[in-house]
């Protein structure tokens, strides 16, 4: 079964890869105008706000407080954060909702991949490291935790807008998104700019992915738990894929 989700996947990328090259520039290009515009700021310690929001979170740091953060990094780092990923996208597939779980993972390792690229151009020092809690290798902008799980909260959110469950699963996945770029900043490793950017960046490519792979695959604007699940038109507002379409795309 898994060699078939992958062929899907594959033929995906091939059928779709200019669409998904042009979301990644529409993504990134304004990145770049941003950095062009401010590179001076960006070079000499952000703006004066962004300052100012750290020292905010200094003057307000608890032991309490500093573990939850340090905890909410480890959860949302690359070496958790993925594995908790491929456990929700199984589990979205053994319930029936193959392109939900390949939506979830193409959204997760697309920020990623922004992320890389953006680093790479941009090559934001971080802040003063004798205001952080902890020591971060690499560069600062855009912040790597706040983009990926952006991405994974929206995308999340997306997945399950149309179940019974739609509203609080879509909340849930926002806050887990700021919750993790404010915990950022607390700990001093990212300017605020780090993170605003890289949510919004990431809220634009899991937004931008969901459309693009809706119009291939419609039962991805269903619930993964099948029409029983899913919301009417009525309640949504918007039409919702027919019972034969879904399975149609199952097959294919």
């Amino acid at each position: 079964m898994f060699p078939d989700r992958l062929h899907e996947a594959v033929a995906f990328l091939r059928t779709h890869w200019r669409g998904l090259l042009l979301l990644l520039l529409g993504v990134l290009l304004p990145l770049v105008l941003i950095a062009e515009l401010t590179e001076d700021i960006f070079r000499d310690g952000g703006f004066a706000w962004d300052t100012a929001v750290l020292a905010w979170y200094r003057a307000h740091r608890t032991p309490t407080l500093t573990s939850l953060a340090l905890a909410l990094g480890v959860i949302g780092s690359v070496r958790v954060l993925p594995f908790i990923a491929l456990v929700i996208a199984l589990l979205l597939a053994r319930a029936g909702g193959r392109i939900h779980a390949w939506y979830l993972a193409f959204a997760l390792s697309g920020a990623a991949l922004l992320n890389v690229l953006a680093k790479l151009i941009f090559q934001r020092p971080r802040p003063d490291e004798l205001g952080a809690v902890l020591i971060e290798s690499g560069f600062s902008f855009p912040s790597g935790h706040a983009m990926s799980n952006a991405a994974f909260g929206i995308a999340l959110g997306l997945i399950f807008w149309r179940s019974r469950a739609g509203w609080p699963v879509a909340v849930l996945g926002v806050f887990w998104g700021v919750l993790l770029a404010a915990s950022r900043n607390y700990l001093g490793v990212h300017y605020p700019t780090d993170v605003i950017v890289g949510f919004l960046s990431a809220a634009a490519w899991a937004y931008g992915l969901y459309l693009l792979m809706a119009r291939r695959w419609p039962a991805l604007r269903n619930s993964p738990g099948g029409m029983d699940d899913t919301r009417s038109s009525v309640q949504t507002g918007t039409d919702v894929v027919p019972r034969q379409e879904r399975e149609r795309d199952r097959t294919r």
